[in-house]
């Protein structure tokens, strides 16, 4: 399975491809970081940026597609040229019939260095070191993709694995979350068995 990871920008937009299969181990693929002036007008910087995202879902089999989640603490020019390119980038890859989720900055750096607030070099030293590079991806828009793309592989993955324990007749989770899903379930039985 292969994920695409996009760090959106109007300047700079990130995008980083990791795949991964049965046993879980992610690969490297791809990172680049496609680029437009602010002396460009925008729908030429819109249009530039959506073709690129465009041939990089035609030419490569991609399976997901995993975005950074715009969030509010951001000044408004930049917050507006994000939302802009996030929404062309939704659009080309649901066209393509590609699942896209978004992450906020907070869940990829807790995902990834397991601490929400980590620095934009503790993010690349680990992607680095989870995808085993030669070097460190830069600038850090491409190891900010990167880490969108781990983050959504891992997520996959470990559905996957639930999934295949659940038909395997495994029990997932912690003795307290086993527990309140055997609650839930008797309680929808007693529910349902109750005459009206």
């Amino acid at each position: 399975m292969r994920v695409l990871g996009v760090d959106p920008g109007l300047t700079r937009l990130g995008v980083g491809i990791v795949s991964f299969g049965k046993h879980r181990d992610l690969q490297f693929e791809h990172v680049e970081v496609l680029r437009t002036t602010p002396e460009q007008e925008l729908p030429e910087r819109i249009t530039t940026l959506g073709d690129s995202i465009a041939k990089i879902l035609d030419s490569q089999t991609i399976d997901a597609v995993a975005i950074e989640r715009v969030f509010a603490g951001q000044n408004l020019p930049s917050v507006m040229g994000v939302a802009q390119i996030t929404g062309v980038i939704i659009y080309i890859a649901n066209t393509r019939g590609i699942p896209v989720t978004m992450y906020t900055p907070k869940e990829v750096k807790s995902r990834v260095t397991g601490y929400g607030a980590a620095d934009k070099q503790q993010v690349t030293n680990m992607v680095t070191k989870i995808l085993k590079l030669g070097q460190a991806p830069k600038p850090a828009d491409a190891a900010d993709a990167l880490a969108l793309a781990i983050t959504h592989a891992w997520s996959l993955s470990k559905n996957q694995l639930a999934l295949t324990s659940n038909r395997a007749g495994i029990r997932s989770g912690t003795p307290a979350q086993q527990a309140w899903k055997a609650a839930e379930r008797a309680s929808k039985n007693t529910s349902l068995n109750k005459k009206p």
